[in-house]
């Protein structure tokens, strides 16, 4: 859960820094494919579903907000971004045109949907994400004031085709406070991306699986015989255990 809260956390980073209208959606794209070690970008995975660490999808949306209301005040739309995070989790974030603050962000986020027709996605609203230049950090990351809510989220379109026509969120949160947005398409493809984050446990295992594969290669080429090639391996893999970790003066 932290990692997804991570990710989004980079994403909502990039989408108040990085894009000053939503025609420039492949500029927040990239930061976020960039943002390592929290995500790396994939096309294709042969894993299986054990092993494949959660793989989450981020799209951007071109086109202009006809409403946009929070907490009874209108503003403007810089950007429209959805969010699929891990746990089945999902966010529409919007970047709102807030001269006063040039970081207020808010996210109608759910956990349950379901796409009622094949171009008709629905996501029920639980909570509203609210983000500011006031708001405080962790590891250097905004955390979002969370607002319990009730609401719903509809979306005219399809990520397989990447095309929307319009999104229309409505929410109040617990203390009556509403949410509204309105936004249609320029008729623009959504950038899309997938992104899979490998945890450090995944990591390390990949390190060992590599180191193997090589004292196996190293004895092969040293033509050990079959009954000595086990000890080969673990004298090869404990020396390289112990070989010193190169400094920068080296």
């Amino acid at each position: 859960m932290r990692l997804c809260q991570q990710v989004l956390a980079v994403a909502i980073i990039f989408l108040a820094s990085s894009i000053a209208e939503p025609s420039h959606g492949s500029g927040f794209l990239q930061h976020v494919e960039n943002s390592r070690p929290h995500a790396a970008t994939i096309f294709v995975s042969n894993e299986t579903k054990q092993e494949d660490p959660d793989t989450d999808i981020l799209a951007l949306m071109s086109g202009k907000c006809s409403t946009l209301k929070v907490a009874g005040r209108d503003f403007a739309c810089r950007a429209v971004a959805f969010f699929h995070g891990e746990q089945g989790r999902a966010n529409f974030t919007i970047a709102l045109d807030d001269p006063a603050d040039d970081k207020h962000i808010i996210t109608f986020s759910g956990q349950n949907s379901r796409r009622e027709q094949d171009n008709l996605y629905e996501l029920q609203i639980d909570r509203m994400l609210l983000n500011s230049r006031h708001r405080p950090r962790v590891d250097g990351l905004p955390v979002p004031l969370v607002e319990l809510s009730a609401g719903i989220c509809k979306q005219l379109g399809s990520f397989a085709t990447r095309q929307v026509s319009s999104i229309s969120c409505s929410a109040t949160d617990g203390n009556g406070k509403k949410y509204e947005l309105q936004f249609e398409s320029d008729g623009s493809p959504m950038n899309v991306r997938k992104i899979r984050r490998t945890s450090a446990l995944t990591e390390r295992a990949r390190a060992k699986k590599k180191e193997q594969l090589e004292c196996r290669l190293k004895a092969d080429l040293a033509k050990i015989l079959p009954r000595d090639r086990t000890a080969y391996i673990i004298g090869c893999l404990e020396a390289d255990s112990k070989e010193p970790t190169p400094t920068a003066d080296q």
